[in-house]
């Protein structure tokens, strides 16, 4: 019989060393080529390091990559797009000097091919593509001199016997080259401030002369109000894209619509290399469709534009691109019951193999909260989404009468969007008898263009307001306890948790990862890439510094009574320290509860194992702490500040 035990206090086997210890990875950006299969491991039991894994066909895997070398790109300060291939040559970003690296078949220490920069990481490379004769390198670069950056495209040679030549210029921003199969046309993204690339942007192609240089440049598709993203080449030299003309992202090709379905063909490009569709030998094309925040795989026939699903049990696919040999798609993702893993698809037979899971540990299903997507009206009235993780561990009940603690998730970006992929973090959790809802609020993908642009003009508002109406339709429904409501959230998410404890009394505490304090001191002082994203967020600054102002959380910290813990990474560039110190003084002038933990070498988003254990382990103490129970875990302490006094 299950024990009797106050919710929060649950023994589980989803432990800390589980999720942190060991050899449990991140995976993404796998790609499938003719003699076998590549991936980048996240090793958090390697400081985080970022590592180029390879498994030829018929044999075992092994690193590309010598030990310390790390596969990381800086552009836009979130990278993405770290290597390329060329047959078994393999083009890396080091995250060290931001060079590229060549890696040939026998693999050894990498010949660096761009010139080392006058400064540390001053010259960065991402999202390359070789010339199919083998030649040349065409790739994006951010040059940054002094306070001045410079976006980019540039061609070399893989040898590296010539320094990169600027091939396009003129724009903000550039993304995604990709070179047509005869190796005559290129096709790439370009975009300005203050747009994202999911606001507008442009498609272009020109000519590609043999020395690498363009000519004929033209737009082929995009404007201010129509975002085109994932250019790709057919084998047979047909140019795709995906736009959200139509109010989703649906797949194009030469212009016309090959699908014209509610559903979203693409991600919001945070990071380079997102392709989320692939081309089959038979004409078909492989593709990540996402209904309703949820990922699903399904063939695409273009002369029919019918889509037929995969049956799969994934909900989520990660980072990277799709690609494909044959019948066979590669790709890294994740369901409700299964961490993410690198698999192989035969899209014929649906049948799969795991190539490589993210941590080897199986948990038993019994201790996992199956995620149950709820719909209420949030701001406006408006129809809102969430997922909704019930506690769920075999071996304890709570007393009669109990109600749940509800921690409610607030995804970054905040153009982004939470998925059911099975997250241990969340089971975490819930199998210790704290429930949680992961909370899409208007601004979130995943639902169309519409729902995205909720959030323009109005962000501090409609996702505090939705934040907030999650909360209450889970208490309403009797499935929380109204008086231990904990609000959490990273980067934009953090800044909704900070806003929302400010302006509301619905929440009982607060978690914020590197949350956003002060919107004015995030606009002088933050990166290129998202400079003037908060343009399309609150208006236009310093015109509206008002606004700025108003919807910052430091601005009403005099305001905020219940206890928080703050998180943040030493070495933040997108976020800085500044952020979290100010709201941890704001408080402590106060008397009100909070934790301030920074961590050294750690930046927007913590990767070393140390950082991830020692922020679980304080999560849990604090809620404990704040919510008055006793975890069944052995925790390093927490000290919360001011907490006796304000007991008393």
């Amino acid at each position: 019989m299950p024990a009797v035990a106050p919710y929060g206090s649950w023994e589980s086997p989803i432990t800390v060393d589980l999720l942190t210890g060991g050899s449990a990875v991140s995976l993404g950006y796998v790609r499938l080529t003719d003699d076998g299969l590549y991936w980048l491991e996240g090793r958090a039991y390697e400081n985080g390091r970022s590592v180029l894994v390879f498994r030829p066909d018929g044999a075992e895997a092994g690193d590309v990559v010598p030990p310390g070398f790390n596969v990381r790109s800086r552009v836009h300060e979130y990278g993405g797009g770290a290597y390329w291939l060329h047959g078994s040559t393999a083009f890396c970003s080091s995250f060290d000097d931001s060079r590229v690296y060549r890696f040939d078949a026998a693999g050894g220490e990498g010949v660096p091919i761009t010139p080392e920069p006058p400064e540390p990481n001053a010259l960065r490379y991402a999202d390359g593509r070789v010339t199919p004769d083998g030649r040349l390198v065409v790739c994006v670069r951010e040059r940054h001199e002094g306070d001045t950056v410079t976006n980019e495209l540039v061609v070399f040679p893989v040898d590296g016997s010539e320094e990169p030549r600027v091939s396009a210029s003129g724009h903000d921003f550039f993304s995604s080259p990709r070179i047509s199969p005869d190796g005559r046309g290129l096709a790439w993204t370009t975009w300005d401030d203050p747009r994202m690339p999911f606001d507008g942007t442009e498609l272009r192609l020109a000519d590609l002369a043999v020395d690498g240089t363009l000519s004929g440049e033209r737009i082929v598709a995009g404007s201010e109000q129509e975002s085109v993203v994932d250019p790709q080449w057919s084998p047979t030299g047909v140019l795709h894209y995906v736009s959200d003309r139509t109010g989703w992202w649906n797949l194009y090709a030469d212009g016309a619509a090959l699908a014209n379905d509610e559903a979203e063909f693409a991600y919001p490009p945070w990071v380079f290399d997102l392709a989320r569709y692939a081309f089959l030998e038979d004409g078909r094309i492989a593709c990540i469709v996402t209904r309703s925040a949820e990922d699903g795989l399904e063939l695409l026939d273009p002369a029919t534009g019918r889509l037929t699903s995969i049956d799969l049990p994934i909900s989520a696919a990660r980072g990277g691109p799709l690609t494909a040999r044959g019948n066979l798609v590669a790709l890294a993702a994740g369901g409700p019951a299964e961490d993410a893993a690198v698999q192989l698809v035969n899209v014929e037979s649906g049948e799969r193999e795991i190539v490589r899971r993210g941590t080897e540990r199986e948990v038993d299903p019994r201790y996992l909260s199956r995620p149950r997507p709820i719909e209420f009206a949030g701001a406006d009235a408006e129809p809102t989404h969430a997922f909704y993780y019930a506690p769920a561990n075999p071996d304890f009940v709570a007393p009669d009468g109990e109600l749940p603690p509800l921690v409610v998730g607030i995804h970054g970006g905040p153009t982004a969007h939470v998925t059911t992929s099975l997250d241990l973090a969340t089971q975490f959790l819930t199998s210790r008898g704290i429930a949680v809802v992961d909370v899409n609020y208007g601004g979130s993908t995943g639902y169309g263009r519409a729902y995205r642009e909720r959030l323009n003009g109005r962000w501090g508002e409609v996702d505090v307001d939705d934040s907030v109406a999650a909360a209450r339709a889970l208490i309403e429904a009797g499935e929380a306890d109204p008086n231990r409501i904990l609000i959490t959230g990273g980067s934009a998410g953090g800044y909704t948790t900070l806003l929302a404890l400010a302006l509301r009394d619905d929440f009982s505490a607060g978690i914020s990862f590197f949350g956003v304090a002060d919107l004015e001191l995030l606009v002088q002082d933050t990166h290129k890439f998202e400079a003037h994203y908060e343009h399309s967020l609150v208006g236009p600054y310093p015109e509206r510094a008002d606004l700025y102002k108003d919807r910052s959380p430091i601005a009403h910290a005099d305001r905020i009574s219940a206890p928080l813990l703050l998180l943040q990474g030493v070495d933040d560039r997108v976020v800085p320290p500044a952020q979290s110190e100010a709201i941890a003084a704001a408080l402590d002038e106060r008397g009100i509860p909070y934790a301030y933990l920074a961590f050294e070498g750690e930046g927007h988003g913590f990767r070393g194992a140390e950082a991830q254990r020692r922020s679980l382990e304080a999560m849990l103490s604090f809620i404990g702490q704040v919510f008055g129970f006793e975890p069944a875990d052995e925790l390093e302490p927490l000290r919360v500040e001011n907490l006796e006094r304000a007991a008393h």
